[in-house]
Formats: C-alpha cells, sequence, structure tokens
C-alpha cells in the first residue's frame, strides 16, 4: 500500500434510480482506499438506501434528499411535502457547502456532467477556481447517439463539460464502446477521453453473511439491479418455469429494494407456487450470490455486466428499451463478441421461448471462452491516474514556491 499524502477525492453520485451509480462509485472509492494509504474519500449520494452498504475505512458518503425519477422522466422529491424545487435548492447548496469544507484535490462526477438539473455546476466552478482536478466518470454505454445528443444539445452539456472537467473517464475499454459516438463532440473535449476498462468487482471480504434464506447448492441468478424496472424480467422467468415442467434447475431470484410492493409481492406468491425458487429481496453482497452462480439472467445494467464478466458466470440479457437504449447497446455488443446471449423482450415474453434459454444456460460457453480481451483493469487504471494527477499537482506547487514572488509596488515602478 502506498501513501499518497493524505489526498481528498469527492465523488458526485445523483442516485435518482437504481443502485449502479452509487455502486460503481463505491467499488471506485474502495479500490483508491486500497492502494493508497494516505487518501480519503467522501462521496455524495441521493441514494435512498446508502446506509445499507458498508464502506470501508476512510470512505465515507454524505446523504442528500433523495428524487425519485419517475417512469414518464420526471423527477418528484421522495418527501410528497416538500416541492421538488425546493429538494433540488437544498441538494445544490449541500453539493456546494460539502465541496467547500472538505476541500477535495480530485473531483469525480459520475454519469451527469451537470449533475441533476444543474446542481453540480456551481460546485464544479468553485473547486476549479480552487485548483480542483475536475473529472468526469463515463459508463461504457450512455445512450442510443439521438437520444443522448438531443437531451444535451438543449442543455448545452457539451460546451460545459469542454470547459468544466479536466478528463474524461470511460469506464470500459476502447474497442467495446465509445459513448460519445455519434455526437458532435468538440476536439478539446475529444482530448480529454481516457479509457479505463471495465470495473472489475470481487466478493467482499466480509465474514459469516447471512442470506435471507438458505442458497441452493446449484442455481441460476436471475437479478434485476435496483428492481424499480425489474418486474417484467422476473415474471418472465417465473412464466417459463410455470409453462416447463421439466425446467426444474433452482433459481435465485433477486427483485431488488425498488420494486414496487405490490410487484414484489406477486412474485413471492408465484415462486412460492414453484419448486427450488428462493426469492432474497435485497442482498448489500450481491457479488456473492453471483460468484455461487452456475448461469445469470439479468437486464445488462453497467454493474451486473462487470460482474458478470468478473466472476465469468453465462449470461442470457433480456434489455429494457425504455427510457434508455443502453443496456440494449451493451447487451448487443456483449453478444457479438460471444460475451453472452441476448433475448429482446417480444420474445423472453413467450414462456416456451425462455424455457429453451434457461435450459441452455447452464451449458452456455463463460465470457473467457470467447476471443475477446475483458480488459478488467479498470480500477487499477484509476488508481494508476490518480497517482499521476497528485504527482502532477506536487511539482505544479513545488514550481509556484520556487517562483519569485513579485510584489505591487515593484510592479507600479516597472510600468
Amino acid at each position: 500500500m502506498k501513501r499518497l499524502n493524505d489526498a481528498r477525492i469527492l465523488m458526485y453520485s445523483h442516485d435518482t434510480f437504481g443502485l449502479g451509480h452509487l455502486r460503481r462509485c463505491r467499488a471506485i472509492a474502495h479500490a483508491l482506499v486500497d492502494r493508497f494509504k494516505g487518501l480519503t474519500v467522501l462521496i455524495i449520494s441521493g441514494s435512498q438506501i446508502a446506509g445499507a452498504f458498508d464502506f470501508k475505512a476512510r470512505v465515507d458518503f454524505v446523504k442528500i434528499p433523495s428524487v425519485i425519477k419517475l417512469y414518464s422522466g420526471e423527477y418528484t422529491s421522495i418527501n410528497n411535502h416538500i416541492d421538488i424545487a425546493d429538494t433540488l435548492a437544498i441538494r445544490e447548496a449541500l453539493i456546494l457547502e460539502t465541496a467547500e469544507f472538505f476541500d477535495p484535490d480530485i473531483f469525480i462526477v459520475d454519469k451527469e456532467p451537470m449533475g441533476l438539473r444543474g446542481e453540480v455546476e456551481k460546485t464544479l466552478v468553485a473547486l476549479q477556481m480552487k485548483g480542483c482536478t475536475t473529472v468526469l466518470g463515463l459508463r461504457d454505454v450512455m445512450d442510443s447517439a439521438e437520444l443522448l445528443e438531443e437531451e444535451w444539445r438543449k442543455k448545452e452539456v457539451m460546451e460545459k463539460i469542454a470547459g468544466l472537467y479536466d478528463e474524461i473517464w470511460i469506464y470500459g475499454p476502447e474497442d467495446f464502446w465509445n459513448p460519445l459516438q455519434g455526437l458532435t463532440t468538440p476536439q478539446r473535449t475529444l482530448d480529454k477521453l481516457r479509457y479505463t476498462g471495465f470495473l472489475q468487482r470481487e466478493t467482499p471480504s466480509t465474514e459469516n453473511h447471512r442470506f435471507q434464506q438458505p442458497l441452493p447448492s446449484s442455481y441460476i441468478l436471475v437479478t434485476a439491479g435496483g428492481g424499480g424496472d425489474g418486474a417484467e424480467l422476473m415474471s418472465m422467468v417465473l412464466a417459463a418455469r410455470e409453462h416447463d415442467r421439466n425446467l426444474v434447475y433452482p433459481l435465485v431470484l433477486v427483485p431488488g429494494p425498488f420494486m414496487r410492493s405490490e410487484e414484489r409481492e406477486e412474485i413471492h406468491q408465484r415462486a412460492n407456487n414453484l419448486k427450488d425458487v428462493v426469492v432474497i429481496d435485497f442482498d448489500n453482497e450481491l457479488e456473492t450470490i453471483m460468484d455461487g452462480a452456475t448461469g445469470v439472467v439479468g437486464m445488462c445494467g453497467y454493474n451486473t455486466f462487470c460482474e458478470i464478466l468478473s466472476f465469468d458466470k453465462p449470461a442470457l440479457f433480456v434489455p429494457r428499451t425504455r427510457p434508455r437504449k443502453e443496456q440494449l447497446i451493451r447487451a448487443t455488443r456483449a453478444s457479438e463478441l460471444g460475451l453472452a446471449r441476448v433475448l429482446d423482450t417480444d420474445k423472453a415474453i413467450d414462456p416456451a421461448k425462455m424455457a429453451d434459454a434457461l435450459h441452455a444456460l447452464p451449458n452456455m460457453p463463460a465470457p473467457s471462452k470467447s476471443s475477446y480481451d475483458l480488459h478488467l483493469d479498470g480500477l487499477q487504471s484509476i488508481c494508476r491516474r490518480v497517482e499521476e494527477m497528485q504527482a502532477l499537482s506536487s511539482t505544479a506547487a513545488q514550481n509556484d514556491i520556487s517562483r519569485p514572488v513579485s510584489h505591487p509596488a515593484e510592479e507600479q515602478i516597472v510600468s
């Protein structure tokens, strides 16, 4: 473990839907404190359940008021008694105040360049003026170019990225996907791109972890991530089991914490009528469950995809296509590279076709059997870059100290 001169890194995760942003920030933060003894990471998060996760020493989080993204794409406060405009104003003020007090060396913003409704823009300006290095972290796939271009053009996002960020980290390899592909992107923005590789995951070191229910000795894991839009996937898998009584391979279903209560209850009722189907509503160590699985059924969100690659599991993806096409693009590219099989919703909704796919899943080749280099070195790449940034910052500071100081009076005389 190296010492990094007591560096401070601030991370921002807007967290309006699902768990992906917080879990990605947490993985990066843990890798950094594992690598550097003197480093501290503070995560600003809007997640309702940030406290449900364990954080390593020197990693902490500041909770800002939660906002929920509706299926319509609009946002609402989790507290119905507070207007959304007031909630956003509180979030913006807390983010800026936290940044000013924490005084980070590096500020990493996850996915949303200006934050939710622009709530991070003032903080970016303030930190840049103090010499803080600003980084935008983008997942490998954002959305279709058409939808992203329209969204960002209205908010002048590309111009703001060019002026307010020192670097842009893409959490994937260059030969997998370019999230800015098809967008009108200034050259000075392209010059800031750095591909890190995928963020590899590991099983937590927690001893004696207790699951809600005992797990079968072998099973297929069905995961919906945060679960806010995962009920359809769970229903399609259960329908296949109900349709095909020869489909007896044990299943472990993890709906996720944000699934609606009525949808969750229906899943439990249907699972109770089937043999060898276990439902675990939520577990903060999903990596442990995935590590023990024979195969995985998921929607191909970023974290699920990285975990499947990390634990080398045969995978069946049923990606959603609304409101974003991110999962479809990632799943399609994974299929092209021989990393997984994709079943679109129109086919997966047919119980017979889903049953056929589940029959085949345990015997499918793992990602490592493909000819594609998995590029699971993203966390190491980030650590190396942080070390380089701090070295450059230290050199710049020393140069400033050694430079002769001019006095205002002398300047007046010269002029």
